[in-house]
This record gives structure tokens, sequence and C-alpha cells, in this order.
């Protein structure tokens, strides 16, 4: 994978204080990356990296949207992202022997480095801004934004399942009433 340039900061020629750095990211940021489970990501990252000393504090907020498939009715549906984060960077002399470290909100680099990349935890945190559990929103009246033909066959299967009285099951449900 190659590293993306323009996520570079030079922070060697920053003053400590706070700098804000903003990012536009869409798909294309995400072919380094293989294939994703959204489309269509139009994300604004804004960085605000506060230089000290030893250490950075880097606090990422990640806005936009991306497509994703409902995991109720498996249409396409526009997801709203909102998130921050934060991440801590510090100056060592020996990174390589942090490593074990277990804390994931902090990271080392070397005291002799000059730039620092923020395409990983770009990456990472866009990809955290996406839940787990995908499903349309429901509009302002509280109705589902799913397809209502696929919510209609769910509702029927569910009605058939608890319809169908398995005979295994049966002979077991005299031992709980008694």
């Amino acid at each position: 994978m190659k590293p993306l340039r323009e996520f570079e900061i030079a922070f060697v020629g920053l003053k400590p204080g706070e700098h804000t750095f903003q990012y536009q990211i869409t798909d294309s940021f995400f072919e380094n990356y293989g294939p994703q489970d959204f489309t269509n990501c139009n994300a604004t990252v804004k960085l605000l990296l506060e230089k000290n000393n030893n250490f950075f504090l880097l606090k990422f907020e990640i806005g936009g949207t991306a497509t994703v498939n409902c995991d109720r009715c498996g249409q396409p549906f526009e997801l709203q992202l909102w998130d921050d984060f934060n991440q801590v960077v510090k100056m060592v002399d020996n990174p390589e022997e942090m490593i074990d470290d277990e804390d994931a909100d902090v990271a080392y680099i070397s005291k002799t480095e000059s730039h620092l990349n923020v395409s990983e935890w770009i990456y990472e945190f866009i990809n955290l801004s996406i839940p787990m559990q995908r499903i349309h929103p429901v509009d302002s009246e509280g109705k589902s934004g799913c397809d209502p033909k696929i919510l209609e066959m769910l509702d029927n299967m569910t009605q058939q399942s608890e319809e169908k009285d398995n005979p295994i099951w049966k002979d077991l449900d005299k031992f709980r009433q008694n």
C-alpha cells in the first residue's frame, strides 16, 4: 500500500499550539485499503492538532454520508456519518519498544521523525463511525424507510413460524407446566 502524501503533516515547522487541517474523503481514498462494505463515501474530516513539546493531541471530527445496505431489507440507503475521536501521539527515542503498550489511543513515533501520516487513523475512524447494525432510519411520521414489500414478507414469515408447532418441543412443554 502506497502512503497517501496529502495526509502527511510536516510537524517540524509547526509552532506549539493548535493547528487545523481538513480532508475531503471519497471512495478513491479507500482504493488502497481494498473493498469496503459501503460506497459513495463523501466525508469531511476535520483534524485539530495540538502540538506540545514531546507529544501531539489529535482530535478527528468525522461528518458526511456513505451508502450502506440495510440489514433488515437489504436495500441501500444513505447513512449519516458523525463522530469524533481522540488520538495521542508521543515522541520517544525507541518507538519499537513501546508497541507492547495496550492503550490504543496512544501512538508512538521516533523523535527523529519530521512527518506524521494520519491516513490510517482517518480510515479507521471512518469505519468506526459506521454502526454495526445498519437499518433504514424512520421518517418524521415514525414509518420505517425499509422496502414495504420486504417488511410484509418478514411479517408473514414471523407469523408462519409462530403458527407452526414443532412436535419435538410439544412433549417438552409437559415438563415446564409441572
